[in-house]
């Protein structure tokens, strides 16, 4: 390559990257706004095939839901629950802190979302924690539900009842 066209080129080169500059500062706001363009429709897309998810994997006519609740908590502290539908374990949750401080603070956790089939079937919700006077308490909750074509959602609520200085435990089938 001769000199005049080294020179030739190099000042081209030169002269492209401090025009290009201008340019690239406005590329990179552009490229910045489409990034989060995708993004927004990355979260959108991944909402909706959530909910396409459970819809397919638990369509409306089998799906079978447990909620537990809290109210207050000073009676019992909970350590875990075991959730069985007709003699089976079904879920098995271990609460840590944060959790307890949530559902004390009115929180609804969903212990079990699952596909059960249309006919009677029993619930027990066996609870483990410590209970009046620092003692080891362990209690058992059974409820019969007859499972229609609907969805099915029961509440596990967790109740002080500070006249018998004991938790209560209640289960709720939401209508």
């Amino acid at each position: 390559m001769s000199q005049a066209l080294r020179f030739t080129f190099i000042s081209a080169l030169i002269c492209a990257c401090v025009f290009s500059s201008v340019s690239a500062e406005e590329a990179d706001t552009e490229l910045q706004q489409e990034i989060q363009a995708l993004k927004k429709d990355v979260l959108k897309l991944n909402r909706n095939l959530f909910i396409l998810e459970e819809d397919l994997l638990f369509p409306a006519n089998t799906q079978f839901s447990v909620f537990l609740s809290m109210d207050a908590g000073k009676l019992f502290a909970l350590d875990s629950v075991q959730l069985k539908i007709d003699d089976k374990v079904i879920a098995n949750h271990l609460y840590t802190e944060r959790e307890l401080t949530a559902l004390k603070r009115g929180g609804v956790q969903r212990l079990y979302l699952g596909n059960l089939s249309s006919g009677e079937h029993e619930v027990i919700a066996i609870f483990t924690g410590v209970g009046p006077n620092k003692r080891d308490y362990r209690r058992g909750e059974t409820v019969k539900i007859t499972k229609g074509s609907e969805p099915q959602f029961i509440e596990l609520q967790i109740i002080d009842d500070p006249a018998k200085e004991q938790p209560v435990f209640k289960t709720r089938i939401w209508e």
